[in-house]
């Protein structure tokens, strides 16, 4: 009667239907391909020309050109900020403000997800390791046993006879 309903996630338990888990799913998926770099230029791209975009608007002044802002918000979201360019406004310090603080999450975050997702692909696949070689031993040790029953079973026919 119910074989088609569907068992609905417990609360903090993963949904298979949620764009997080999904979004986690690709990143296991591209770290355990080791891939994960295409990804992280994506991300940075995009924040730099977001925050460029933003600059060249709200600060004219110190920011004539989307590329000067784009260079700009590159800097500062590696934390190398050279200090070439910087925000004189208070609108442009109140956004640069943000980028460094986006910038220095994002790398902590960047750095501890990867890290972690190395962490546990490489521990997945030693689990996995570990199943064959089991398994390999238990083959061996199963055919170590009816060598044994056949010898035992030789055995008891020669003490019947």
């Amino acid at each position: 009667m119910f074989a088609n309903v569907r068992r609905m996630a417990q609360p903090g338990e993963p949904s298979d239907r949620g764009f997080g888990f999904r979004l986690r799913r690709r990143m296991r998926r591209a770290v355990a391909n080791r891939r994960i770099f295409p990804y992280l230029v994506f991300v940075t791209v995009a924040l730099s020309l977001l925050a460029g975009f933003l600059m060249t608007l709200l600060d004219r002044k110190d920011f004539p050109s989307f590329g000067i802002a784009v260079w700009w918000a590159i800097q500062t979201l590696s934390t190398v900020g050279y200090g070439d360019v910087v925000p004189h406004t208070s609108w442009g310090r109140v956004i640069g403000s943000g980028v460094i603080l986006v910038g220095v999450t994002f790398v902590t975050f960047v750095t501890a997800i990867v890290t972690s997702l190395f962490i546990s692909t490489d521990q997945d696949e030693a689990k996995e390791r570990e199943r064959e070689e089991r398994g390999a031993e238990l083959a061996e040790a199963m055919t170590a046993l009816r060598r044994i029953e056949q010898r035992l079973a030789g055995i008891e026919a020669k003490l019947g006879q």
